[in-house]
Formats: structure tokens, C-alpha cells, sequence
């Protein structure tokens, strides 16, 4: 369905003449939703005024989606801990000392009932997220049959198992699997300082085994981990670049967590994390862009800025893998608060 941008009635007729007119009231701003974006146009975006900024956000996402619906995902950590690789963000990897003690796999029956509180909880889709550097066969067998169990729910699907091997996404295809995460993270020029178990090339295979097998692509990053303005302009030029464009993307702040190597990073303006997600709704105009890690701590306003700013899927529940997420009732509160309301599922398990 398309939602045609209105000109808002508060605006005066005398701002046709202001400078800034075309760019806001523009069905195509500045240049088409089609063109590529190259990291200096991005970062062209970043620097508009944050008025001009949001109102063009908001003008493309109404062409493309209700602007009062949030999608509600919820994630569990299916395989906590003892990940081989460095990332510097998280709490998960064996390199760092955060006091996360390593799980092996849940059982069938547990995943099952946490998807089904997810459901009666309002959830539509269910994440489904293990600490390996990939999956051996025995592990994508059982993944599989999770995958199976929570689609047997009504329940879209999500998994994020790390970097696939050669016919692994086929398997994973074949059990019905609607969407799979693996986040590019950061920009191309700053993905060395955060993580050197592998690279930004080894990130891309997968996407690519994901996106040939005909899964739905989930891929997003993190801000605030220490990177410029022009970085987080590179990883949306990145993204958008995709081809097609991820149908999801997650827009994760930081959570500095203790014993990693980024527990003490300075923490991002709330209101360059604001722009991020404007930026990311106007280069990724018809994906979901996902309000993801940060909210525990991030006030409502901020939050409802983000809404306004072209966010339209939210984590539902208290924990996001390892991390704190806003309670299932305080974002019943907020959404009441702010007129929005959850969408329904696109996938096939509606």
C-alpha cells in the first residue's frame, strides 16, 4: 500500500519562498528514491537541518507504510556464549571477560514456549539468535527444526547463527525460513577496529548465500561504537547498495558492556542517533528500519523522535540476546501514548 505525503496544514503560504520549500514538500527531494547513494550523498543527508531532515524522512515513509504501524519482532538467545570471534561489542565472545557463562543450545520445548509468549504478547515475528561463528551440520539440523516448531505457531521466522557455508541457507530455505540476520555492523574503513576474527568480504558471502537461496535478508549495524559521521553515512551507502536492499534493517546504539573492549566508548548524541535513523528510512526507503539495542535507556521522546524519523519495527520484550530491552507494558504504554499500533505479518506465516 502506498501513503501519499500531505503538506501539513501549519504551513504558511509565504514559505513558498523560503529556500528549503522544494526540498521539503518535493514528492522526490533532492534526487530519486532510486538513485544510488554514494557515501557523499549520504552524508549530505546527515548535515540537512534536523527539521528538513525528519520531515523528509517522514514524507518518504508515509509513501511506503502506514506511519502509525510498528512491526514487533521479539529475539531470544537460543546458544548463549563462548563465541569464537572478537567482536568488540559483545558481551558473547569468548575473548572478552563479561561474566557471561557459556549455554550450550535450548531445547525444542523451550524455544517453543518463549515463541508462544512472544505470540500472545503481541510479537509477529520471532528471532532466533546463537553465539557460533557458524553452524556445523548438527547445529543447523536442530536450527532447522526450531525454525519449524515456530513457524508451526503462526509466527514469522528470523535466525542469526553467524556466517553460512556453501548450501547451508538452501536447508535453511527449505524449512521456511522468512528472514536471516547478519548486520555489515559498521563502515568498510572502521570494521577492523572492532572485530579481526574475519572480514567485511566474509560478511558479504553470507549475505549473498542468504539472498540466492531466496530468504528474506536482515541486515543492519550498530552506532556509537567510536565511529565519524562519514562511517555511519558509509554503512547506510552499504546498505542501500544491497541489491535488492535488505526488506530489514535494525539500527542498533550501543550498550557499552563491561569486560569488552568498548565499555568505556564515549555514548552517541540522541539526536545524531535520530538523524541515523532518518538517513537510513530515505536511502532505505521501502525496508523496515528496525528501533533496535539502545532502548532501555533511551527516554520516550527520543524513541517517539525515532518513530517520527521513519523507525517502524521495534524488539518486543525485557532482553535483547544478553542485553535489557523496555518491558512488554511500558512499550504497550508508549504505543498508546503516541497513537501507534502493530502491524501484522507479511510473511507466509500469517
Amino acid at each position: 500500500m502506498q501513503y501519499a505525503a500531505q503538506r501539513p496544514a501549519w504551513l504558511p503560504s509565504e514559505e513558498r519562498c523560503s529556500p528549503h520549500y522544494e526540498l521539503m514538500t518535493s514528492p522526490t527531494p533532492v534526487q530519486s528514491e532510486t538513485t544510488r547513494w554514494s557515501v557523499e550523498r549520504v552524508t549530505a543527508l546527515f548535515e540537512q537541518p534536523f527539521n528538513d531532515l525528519l520531515y523528509r524522512a517522514q514524507s518518504v515513509h508515509r509513501r511506503h507504510f502506514d506511519p502509525n504501524a510498528v512491526q514487533i519482532s521479539t529475539l531470544l538467545s537460543i546458544k548463549t556464549g563462548g563465541c569464537p570471534e572478537n567482536c568488540g561489542y559483545c558481551s558473547q565472545s569468548a575473548h572478552h571477560q563479561t561474566g557471561v557463562a557459556r549455554e550450550a543450545l535450548m531445547s525444542r520445548e523451550r524455544v517453543l514456549d518463549a515463541a508462544g509468549k512472544a505470540k500472545r504478547a503481541g510479537a509477529t515475528r520471532f528471532c532466533m539468535g546463537a553465539a557460533w561463528r557458524g553452524p556445523n551440520a548438527k547445529d543447523l539440523a536442530d536450527v532447522i527444526e526450531l525454525v519449524k516448531g515456530v513457524r508451526e505457531l503462526g509466527l514469522e521466522t528470523c535466525v542469526t547463527l553467524g556466517m553460512l557455508r556453501p548450501g547451508q541457507a538452501e536447508q535453511l530455505k527449505e524449512a521456511g525460513l522468512d528472514y536471516y540476520n547478519h548486520n555489515l555492523d559498521t563502515a568498510r574503513d572502521f570494521y577492523g577496529a572492532i572485530v579481526t576474527t574475519h572480514d567485511y568480504q566474509d560478511r558479504l558471502d553470507t549475505l549473498e548465500r542468504v539472498r540466492k537461496a531466496g530468504i528474506k535478508v536482515c541486515c543492519g549495524g550498530i552506532v556509537g561504537m567510536g565511529e565519524s559521521r562519514t562511517q555511519r553515512a558509509a554503512l547506510i551507502a552499504e546498505l542501500a547498495a544491497l541489491d535488492p536492499p535488505p526488506e530489514s534493517v535494525p539500527i542498533n546504539m550501543l550498550v557499552p558492556i563491561a569486560g569488552t573492549p568498548l565499555a568505556q566508548t564515549e555514548r552517541l548524541d540522541p539526536l545524531e542517533f535520530v538523524r541515523t535513523i532518518a538517513v537510513a528510512r530515505i536511502a532505505l526507503p521501502t525496508s523496515m528500519v528496525r528501533l533496535s539495542a539502545g532502548r532501555a535507556t533511551m527516554p520516550d521522546a527520543v524513541q517517539a523522535l525515532c518513530f517520527l524519523a521513519g523507525a517502524n519495527s521495534i524488539f518486543y520484550g525485557d532482553r535483547l540476546l544478553t542485553t535489557g530491552n523496555p518491558s512488554t507494558d511500558s512499550d504497550r504504554e508508549m504505543f498508546e501514548r503516541l497513537g501507534l499500533h502493530p502491524s501484522a505479518a507479511h510473511g507466509a506465516a500469517q
